[in-house]
């Protein structure tokens, strides 16, 4: 019986996060926006949900998972993973704490689960990343 080391583990970990990140954005998106049709969602927050943010979302998603096995060799790009996770957790804090949540429910559940959970969500996210990042050791000279 073959086990695999705590290295082996921890890099499959690792890895199923950026997929596990990937697929967040992507069926997140997908799912709350109605394969991008949902207008409530859209117009709650125009300047970061509008369609060309759903779409810069998905391509997020799939910047995630294009890295699930190269993480360690692109230490840098994970850094600007946890900026742009950031910049969607203080938009997300701007939203919840100048916009009617319950107005959002009120015209449409999707968005309004969406507009709950987003910022959480990414705040998760971005606390992966900075591990990853803080974990993966620089490239020698």
């Amino acid at each position: 019986m073959m086990f695999e080391s705590a290295g082996a583990v921890r890099n499959k970990l690792i890895q199923n996060g950026f997929i596990l990140a990937g697929l967040s954005n992507i069926l997140g998106v997908l799912v709350c926006s109605k394969a991008l049709t949902n207008e409530v969602m859209m117009n709650a927050q125009p300047n970061v949900m509008g369609l060309f943010g759903l779409v810069s979302i998905l391509l997020w998603g799939l910047g995630y998972i294009a890295v699930y096995k190269s993480y360690a060799q692109v230490r840098w790009l994970i850094a600007v993973f946890v900026i742009e996770k950031l910049a969607y957790v203080i938009a997300w804090l701007s939203f919840i704490t100048t916009e009617s949540l319950s107005q959002v429910y009120d015209q449409d559940l999707l968005a309004g689960i969406f507009y709950t959970i987003y910022g959480a969500n990414d705040f998760l996210f971005m606390i992966f990343f900075a591990f990853v990042f803080l974990r993966t050791q620089p490239a020698s000279l």
